[in-house]
C-alpha cells in the first residue's frame, strides 16, 4: 500500500468499532476492501488518502471488468465513502471524493413462479373452493382467467362483462395508462366463463326482478363501493386456494400467477416481445427480467441437440 495508506486505514477501522461499535466481521471487511483499494491505485502511483474522483471511478470500472458481482462492487464503494468521510471530519482532506459517485445498478430480483403442477393444484383448488356452485363457479372463473391470460389483479377484478359475451377467443383488456391489448383465452377458461355466466346473469337477473336492480358492468359484480370484486378479497382469495391446494400462502399471490403465465409460455417456445404484448408492458426491457428462462433453453438446445454435446 502506498505512503500512509496503512496507518490511516487502520486507523479508520479503530474508529469503526470505539465510536461505533462495528462487528469484527465488518471491520474485517472494511479492511480486506481499502486494501484491496490501496493496492489498486498503488500500481498507479497514487495514494487512498489523496486520490481523485477520476481515479477511483477508474478502480472501480476495473472491479466491474474484473467479473465482480455488483454486490461485492456495492460493498466497495460503500467502504470508500465510509474511509472519506471518516478522513474529511479528521481533516486529512477537505472533500469526498466518492460522495456523487452511484453505486452498481443491481439486478432485479428474478419473479417468485409457481410450477405447472403447482397452478394445476390451484386450479383444482378453485373449482371446489365455496359456499355455493355459484361461488365455486365464480372462484374457477377468475383463477382460469388469471394464468390464461396473465392479468393484473387490477385488470381481471374490473374486467368488463362485455368483453366475454359471445364466447370470444380473445379478451380486450385495458391495462396501465388505459393502454388496450388483446389477449387469448384458453379453452379452459372459456368454459369456466360459460359455467360463471350462468350463474351470474341468473343471479342478477333475480335481483331485478327483486329489487329492480341495474345491471352489472362487471364480470364480476360486487355490492360494494367499487361495484366489482376487490384486489383486497380476491388477495384473500388466491391465499385459501394456496392452503386447500398444499402451497405455502407466502409463495402464491396474484402476482406470481402472472409470472407463471409468462414463465410458462417462454419454457414452451413463445419470444419477449410476444410476453411483452401479452402482458401489456410498455417497454421490453421490463418483460427482460424473463431472459434467464431463455439462456436455460438455449443451454438445454445445445446440450440436447448439439453433436459434440456428448463428446
Amino acid at each position: 500500500m502506498a505512503g500512509s495508506d496503512p496507518r490511516r486505514i487502520s486507523a479508520f477501522l479503530e474508529a469503526q468499532v470505539a465510536e461505533l461499535g462495528a462487528a469484527r466481521n465488518t471491520v474485517l471487511a472494511y479492511g480486506r476492501d481499502l486494501s484491496d483499494a490501496s493496492a489498486g491505485l498503488a500500481r498507479r502511483g497514487l495514494c487512498l488518502v489523496t486520490a481523485e474522483r477520476a481515479a477511483l471511478e477508474r478502480y472501480l470500472a476495473e472491479l466491474d471488468a474484473l467479473g465482480l458481482s455488483p454486490a461485492t462492487r456495492a460493498r466497495r464503494l460503500s467502504a470508500l465513502k465510509q474511509f472519506y468521510r471518516f478522513a474529511h471530519d479528521e481533516g486529512w482532506r477537505s472533500d469526498n471524493p466518492v460522495l456523487q459517485i452511484k453505486g452498481p445498478t443491481r439486478a432485479r430480483p428474478l419473479p417468485g413462479t409457481l410450477s405447472m403442477a403447482e397452478v394445476d393444484a390451484l386450479l383444482d383448488a378453485a373449482q371446489s373452493h365455496g359456499k355455493t356452485p355459484a361461488e365455486q363457479a365464480r372462484n374457477s372463473c377468475l383463477m382460469q382467467i388469471l394464468y390464461a391470460c396473465g392479468l393484473r389483479v387490477s385488470e381481471l377484478v374490473a374486467l368488463p362483462v362485455a368483453a366475454v359475451r359471445g364466447n370470444p377467443q380473445l379478451v380486450m383488456v385495458r391495462g396501465k395508462g388505459s393502454r388496450e391489448r388483446m389477449v387469448p383465452l384458453s379453452p379452459p377458461a372459456r368454459a369456466a366463463i360459460t359455467t360463471w355466466l350462468a350463474h351470474r346473469d341468473a343471479a342478477e337477473q333475480a335481483m331485478k326482478a327483486k329489487q329492480g336492480a341495474k345491471p352489472s358492468p362487471f364480470l364480476f359484480p360486487s355490492r360494494g363501493q367499487a361495484g366489482h370484486l376487490t384486489r383486497i378479497r380476491f388477495f384473500t382469495l388466491i391465499k385459501e386456494l394456496a392452503i386447500i391446494a398444499g402451497l405455502d400462502p407466502d409463495r402464491v399471490t396474484p402476482h406470481t400467477l402472472r409470472h407463471a403465465f409468462a414463465t410458462h409460455l417462454l419454457h414452451n417456445g413463445a419470444d419477449l416481445r410476444t410476453i411483452q404484448m401479452l402482458l401489456g408492458h410498455a417497454d421490453i426491457a421490463t418483460t427482460e427480467i424473463y431472459t434467464h428462462i431463455l439462456d436455460d433453453r438455449l443451454k438445454r438446445l445445445v446440450l440436447d441437440h448439439h453433436p459434440l454435446a456428448n463428446g
